[in-house]
């Protein structure tokens, strides 16, 4: 049942995974964060694949929560259990040491915004709307957003997206560094693949390292990321992409990486 709620293929050394409830805006189902953690886990340990593209099928990324099954009779411990599933899957994104991407088209909404803040870039419509809609119905956000956001834009500015659950247009998140491409709407799907590509075609371990170093400069000491850095590159300048690079480099060619 998971892979109705999720489309997985791979495209070469990319992996897509899109949302598929378009009929709720792609909103979350226990069927489709277990397809997702299924499919991350899978392409961890592919070394065929070396990107990942998130997307959401129909009109719109991602509602997040599905509104329609709040407030009918769900209990704490049941709603506990379910966050608990999806805290899951945010953890295993920053885990994946490969880089994910969302391709944001429509509405990405409450945990569905946070969804595509917990990947590594964000490309996005021009006409594409976000809202941290929590409060409209007596919620908090769930899903990292109180980690990812405070630290992209700010205290004050997280608060205000959380208190007034206004609608923020995708240029004003591109202008506060939240997007990191923002393409008109019909040129999302081709500039998103090709970013993909890229990234697929270059050295995969510098990325997976880079990831993990630059995810964990929020909670560690200036010592604490030089000593990582320090032990990381360590292990780098012995990795077969290094010599490659350098090889490439002396040759005054284009180097073929190949993550290792």
């Amino acid at each position: 049942m998971a892979q109705e709620h999720l489309l997985v293929e791979k495209l070469g050394p990319v992996l897509s995974l899109t949302l598929n409830r378009p009929e709720s805006l792609n909103a979350f189902s226990p069927e489709m964060i277990l397809g997702l953690k299924e499919a991350l886990r899978n392409a961890q340990n592919d070394d065929d694949i070396q990107a990942i593209v998130l997307s959401g099928s129909g009109r719109s990324f991602c509602a997040g929560g599905d509104v329609k099954g709040m407030g009918q009779g769900r209990s704490g411990v049941q709603v506990y259990e379910h966050i608990g599933k999806l805290n899951e899957l945010i953890l295993l994104m920053k885990d994946v040491e490969k880089p994910i991407i969302a391709a944001v088209h429509g509405f990405a909404a409450g945990a569905g915004f946070n969804l595509a803040l917990a990947c590594d870039l964000i490309v996005a419509a021009e006409d594409s709307k976000y809202a941290l809609s929590f409060s409209q119905v007596g919620l908090i956000s769930d899903g990292g957003g109180s980690y990812f956001l405070p630290r992209l834009v700010g205290p004050h500015l997280a608060k205000q997206f959380f208190f007034t659950a206004e609608p923020i247009p995708a240029e004003r998140l591109y202008q506060l560094g939240v997007i990191n491409y923002l393409v008109p709407a019909e040129k999302l799907q081709e500039e998103t693949t090709k970013l993909a590509l890229k990234l697929a075609n270059g050295p995969g371990l510098s990325y997976g390292k880079q990831k993990k170093l630059v995810d964990k400069a929020f909670n560690s000491s200036l010592e604490e990321i030089l000593e990582l850095e320090r032990l990381t590159q360590m292990i780098m300048v012995e990795s077969e992409d290094h010599k490659e690079g350098t090889t490439a480099f002396k040759e005054k060619r284009k180097p073929v990486f190949k993550g290792k």
